[in-house]
């Protein structure tokens, strides 16, 4: 059995997808399991991981979905769920072995770089990772690593359509505190460049908010995506 299985959903995204499978096969994790889910991509994404993953799964659109797929389907002892347009490299492989490795660890996550040189986003990643660290609430894209029966014990991940990044955390950090790597994955800095800095920054912790008081994520899904 492998020890760490890599759960990467992907909704047309084949050029990052790529991407990231390069990435994986330059940093010599072949020792881990590679198990993409695609969501219905129309662009030759789960072609692709039929080609070059482990495991090639379909499922129902959403991220949520998709990982638990994944996740059902995994046989690590570890799992890590990377987004698609991640980009790792060996130091980022290296912190993850000696992170499960260490007695007692249950998960953890990455502090982020985004792919833009623009200044602003040198100051959001920071206050994203500074913000983590203070919580022990993650995103996805810090590369949430946790271990399996872990996971059981909070009954999995949540399947909700939007912030279950969120409430898995929230309840990870009820369990353990995480492992918070200093090592950076790259991240994509898309969401901000598509919808501009500060309304994407103000959208966020709007949603953030109404969630912590109660919003449904399905209410929340339809403001994010532009329903209401």
């Amino acid at each position: 059995m492998k020890s760490i299985s890599i759960v990467i959903p992907v909704l047309d995204d084949a050029p990052a997808l790529s991407r990231l499978l390069d990435d994986l096969d330059a940093i010599g994790a072949i020792d881990a399991e590679r198990i993409v889910v695609d969501g219905g991509s129309a662009d030759g994404s789960y072609a692709l991981a039929q080609r070059r993953a482990d495991v090639a799964l379909r499922s129902q659109r959403g991220r949520a979905r998709q990982l638990i797929a994944g996740i059902a389907a995994a046989q690590g002892t570890w799992i890590w769920m990377l987004h698609a347009d991640s980009r790792v490299n060996a130091a980022a492989w290296r912190a993850l072995n000696d992170a499960v490795a260490q007695a007692g660890a249950a998960w953890g996550r990455f502090d982020v770089h985004l792919d833009d040189d623009r200044p602003v986003f040198r100051v959001i990643e920071r206050m994203m990772n500074l913000r983590s660290r203070w919580s022990g609430i993650c995103t996805g894209d810090q590369g949430i690593f946790v271990r399996r029966d872990v996971l059981e014990l909070i009954d999995g991940l949540p399947d909700q359509p939007l912030m279950e990044d969120i409430e898995l955390t929230k309840r990870l950090r009820r369990y353990a505190k995480p492992v918070c790597l200093a090592v950076r994955l790259r991240a994509s800095a898309r969401r901000w460049q598509q919808r501009g800095v500060v309304s994407t920054i103000a959208l966020m912790w709007r949603l953030r908010l109404q969630y912590f008081f109660g919003a449904s994520p399905d209410a929340l899904e339809r403001v994010y995506y532009g329903g209401r």
